[in-house]
């Protein structure tokens, strides 16, 4: 143990001392939080701006919309109102679009049958302008719903009432009213453990390359065994990336709940964050087995290559589980307690982002997360034994890039 604990202060020494740590461990909160505040001023103060046209026959319906897009909660467009359509009309309005005078045209026919709808279509000048298509479709449903409902006998100010938002407070049993603030934090530092996980998994992998290539193994293993050694790179490289995780929960913590910020920001936008102290605990839990697992797997890869070009092509055995996480947090996100996603957050690989994500967002129940934590450990020392004996070999190993056959002789060397 006094071998690895060695190793493990001088590979975290030797990171924490570093400019590029000091430049990550300020730099990336600062750019988080720009990043946060930036996006919900956006989003609170942008709205749709662009330039349509709406033909119909029947202006109190053309009219109707042009105010509603023109002076609407979610857009300040610019109506032009055609009513009635001349046979040039449509020939015209598409040279518009054409010349970029126009971003679309919206073309109201009479309904087909009495009682229906009008037919609607919109003609825009870019594919990929989906705000603006949206906007006009929320649009038309308020304004063909307030002129069904009046229709329907109702006076303007029963209609209003009707189609005023509904306000809705979202809790959970047993929870102070926090739902939106402990979302966040968990969708936050899932991404965070995501994103040290792979980093931090991918530099005890370099930091074998690196000896590797400088000889300094061959030093080294005349007092250190080679499993002493993977144990102090793991742990070393591991207690930095643990570091740099506290640090930026600390400050996100403190950003939260300074009052600049929620000045600035606005206490209604859904910006704050709020971690629980179950939660925080859950996180180190998970972010260390996950840690462990895919660190451990690096080592093996590191063993193996003999260039950064190498591990490179081979570090898609590390992206590829944490990418299938990323395509699974919806299907967290959205049914927690899904036999699918009990199922996924039970698979060693994925257990410690959507594990953590179940129980952010939910309850549940403790045998899962004991049987969640026993895969994990069987499956961290699974995946040990077969590196370490890849490692013990791989470290010394130079020159040819070894094939499966010969890895897997490896793994049954004594």
């Amino acid at each position: 143990m006094h071998n690895v604990w060695l190793i493990a202060r001088r590979e975290y020494l030797e990171r924490v001392r570093t400019r590029g740590f000091l430049i990550a461990t300020i730099l990336i909160p600062l750019l988080m939080t720009g990043g946060i505040i930036g996006s919900v001023l956006l989003a609170k103060h942008a709205k749709s701006s662009s330039h349509i046209a709406v033909v119909s026959t029947d202006t109190k319906l053309a009219t109707d919309l042009q105010n509603e897009l023109e002076h609407g909660s979610e857009s300040e467009m610019t109506i032009d109102v055609i009513s009635p359509p001349s046979a040039a009309t449509r020939a015209r309005l598409e040279k518009a679009v054409h010349d970029k005078d126009l971003d679309g045209y919206l073309w109201i026919s009479p309904p087909r049958t009495p009682g229906t709808r009008p037919v609607l279509q919109y003609k825009q000048g870019s594919s990929a302008d989906l705000a603006t298509r949206t906007t006009v479709r929320q649009a038309l449903d308020k304004v063909l719903t307030r002129a069904r409902l009046v229709q329907q006998g109702l006076n303007t100010a029963q209609v209003q009432e009707m189609m005023r938002p509904v306000d809705m407070e979202a809790t959970e049993t047993g929870q102070q009213d926090n739902t939106a603030a402990s979302f966040a934090a968990a969708y936050v530092t899932f991404f965070l453990m995501y994103m040290v996980i792979m980093l931090y998994g991918m530099n005890v992998a370099r930091s074998i390359i690196e000896e590797k290539t400088s000889r300094v193994f061959e030093v080294m293993l005349a007092t250190v065994k080679p499993l002493e050694m993977m144990a102090g790179k793991v742990v070393g490289v591991g207690s930095v990336g643990l570091t740099q995780v506290g640090i930026w929960m600390a400050a996100a913590l403190l950003l939260t709940h300074s009052s600049y910020v929620t000045h600035s920001v606005g206490s209604n936008t859904g910006a704050q964050i709020s971690f629980s102290a179950l939660q925080v605990f859950y996180f180190v839990i998970y972010f260390l087995l996950g840690y462990l697992l895919y660190s451990s797997m690096a080592a093996a890869l590191g063993a193996m290559t003999n260039s950064e070009q190498e591990l490179q092509q081979l570090n898609m055995f590390l992206v590829l589980p944490l990418a299938g996480c990323m395509v699974a947090l919806p299907l967290i996100l959205n049914a927690p307690q899904s036999f699918a996603a009990r199922v996924l957050s039970l698979v060693p690989f994925c257990t410690p982002l959507l594990m953590y994500m179940r129980l952010s967002v939910s309850t549940v129940p403790v045998g899962e997360i004991v049987a969640s934590i026993v895969i994990m450990i069987v499956s961290i020392y699974a995946v040990l034994w077969i590196t370490s004996r890849i490692y013990r070999v791989g470290i010394l190993m130079y020159g040819k890039k070894p094939n499966l056959p010969e890895i897997i002789r490896w793994v049954k060397y004594s």
